[in-house]
């Protein structure tokens, strides 16, 4: 091989994926063992991942299969809205507190809880008007981390409160730094105009952070310096190799999905799911829980917004209802039951939705069930629940953009199986172009980050460097039974949302 590489991590919940791409978006080596979702606490080891991080990346270089004087670069991406409290080099000084952690509901409540969607009217107002989001009265983000870690855990003696991606940026250059792209879910930037860089000093004064806690800022999508000397010797890769900011999947997906251009969308079909792309101007959507975020250097914004639960869904429904059953079974149970699955209807919202509805306490359930409701038939509904939420969000994206979205790329580890992909396309009556490889899309964004950051490629490249493996139309024959159960589909939140507060407010 004579082709640069970039060694790429993608962390996702349920653990990292690691791999040797080039700096063109060719997968040579991939590496990822699916890890425990810890559950209750919603809180995992960082050390653990970055221990995880070195064994795989070395394990590719004494593989044989990656020549580690080819890599010029590392590249991180992975999930957001959760926070590591590091020391001064970077190392953990307590659990990371995931992006479904609550415990700092308390301390957002008593200061942006209100009754405007859930809001106070002052708060609000002033950061949809400067950063086009606002820290949520629930607590599932990174302001409600690092106030409870100020308050709750004095134990907890942090220098810097890094989101995972910029923590493990860290780990490997020994620099804090961060971006408008990795602090997204802090909102502490003045949106308004993307060649800023630095945080909103009236934002900060209202969240009650410790500035001197939070990274630096550098611009979204640059270098930020060379691996560490260590870090190299331990992996065998070059100490002259670069590090480029860390990115939240949101961002690594655009580019690892090829869908760069203004409004071209793309989907995730991961542990959760989301529909996303490049537009061009800052907006909210707070009914919705929707917004333009900055993008990943390229002077652009992202529409973001998440269903918490999609790959998780099935997940938990193989573990709780058919544990040791082989997925590939469960999956062929699910494609001999009927499209609409005998009229069961699963809401996946089993940890509660952001969006297209903001509510902590919701919570997943069968409905319509009967005797005659089988293992395939429930099996399929988790398939089509996740779907009728993804529908429900696009419909939300397609207000946002004012635009019919059409022609939409597919990533994530759950659009490996091709029955999911082709209910997507049934449910939501739209055209899904799977990528290749779509489990390590996030991998292949990362590294064309770096290549975008070095000049190796350019903007217009990236388009052409993501191959499509298949395409599902959907099948017009299902329309009447999918558009029938999505008829019911939101009423079932509206009709239960008091029920969720008084059970789990």
């Amino acid at each position: 091989m004579t082709e640069d590489l970039v060694l790429t991590v993608d962390l996702g919940s349920g653990g990292p994926k690691v791999g040797y791409v080039t700096n063109t978006g060719r997968l040579v080596w991939t590496w990822y063992e699916r890890g425990d979702i810890l559950r209750g606490s919603a809180a995992q080891d960082a050390d653990e991942w970055w221990r995880t991080i070195v064994m795989a990346a070395r394990l590719g270089i004494s593989s044989g299969a990656v020549a580690g004087e080819r890599v010029v670069g590392v590249a991180c991406t992975g999930q957001w809205a959760s926070t590591v409290p590091v020391d001064a080099d970077g190392t953990p000084v307590g659990e990371c507190l995931m992006w479904s952690d609550t415990r700092g509901a308390e301390h957002s409540s008593r200061r942006f809880g209100g009754r405007v969607q859930g809001y106070a009217a002052r708060p609000l107002a002033t950061w949809l008007r400067r950063s086009g989001g606002i820290p949520s009265p629930g607590g599932a983000d990174p302001i409600a981390h690092m106030l409870h870690l100020q308050h709750d855990r004095p134990e907890v003696v942090a220098r810097w409160f890094l989101e995972p991606v910029d923590y493990l940026t860290m780990r490997f250059t020994g620099r804090a730094a961060a971006t408008p792209m990795s602090m997204t879910a802090a909102w502490l930037t003045d949106n308004r105009d993307l060649s800023l860089t630095a945080y909103d000093p009236i934002l900060l004064g209202h969240s009650g952070i410790d500035p001197e806690r939070l990274p630096p800022l550098v611009p979204s999508g640059s270098l930020i310096g060379p691996v560490r000397a260590d870090v190299a010797a331990a992996i065998g890769i070059p100490t002259s190799a670069q590090v480029v900011t860390g990115s939240p999947d949101l961002h690594a997906a655009v580019l690892g999905s090829g869908a760069v251009g203004m409004l071209a969308p793309h989907a995730s079909l991961g542990t959760s799911a989301w529909v996303s792309c490049p537009v061009p101007a800052k907006k909210t959507d707070v009914l919705r829980s929707m917004a333009s975020v900055p993008g990943y250097g390229d002077g652009r914004y992202l529409l973001a917004d998440n269903q918490d639960n999609a790959g998780r869904a099935l997940e938990w429904f193989r573990e709780t209802f058919a544990p040791g059953v082989e997925y590939a079974d469960l999956l062929a149970a699910a494609a001999a039951a009927p499209p609409g699955s005998g009229s069961v209807i699963f809401t996946p919202w089993l940890t509660g939705e952001r969006s297209p509805v903001d509510d902590r306490n919701a919570r997943g359930g069968f409905h319509n069930l009967s005797l005659d409701a089988g293992r395939g038939d429930l099996t399929r509904a988790v398939l089509e629940g996740v779907a009728f939420n993804l529908r429900w969000l696009l419909g939300g994206a397609e207000k946002f953009t004012g635009r019919r979205l059409e022609d939409i790329r597919l990533v994530g580890g759950g659009a490996r199986g091709d029955l999911w992909c082709q209910i997507l396309a049934d449910v939501c009556d739209r055209r899904f172009e799977r990528v290749a490889d779509p489990l390590y899309a996030g991998l292949r964004g990362a590294a064309l980050l770096h290549s975008l950051a070095t000049g190796a490629v350019t903007a217009a490249d990236v388009a052409s460097l993501v191959p499509v493996d298949r395409i599902f139309e959907p099948d017009r024959a299902q329309r009447a039974v999918y558009d029938a159960l999505f008829g019911q589909f939101p009423k079932l939140h509206s009709r239960n949302k008091k029920m969720f507060a008084a059970l789990n407010g």
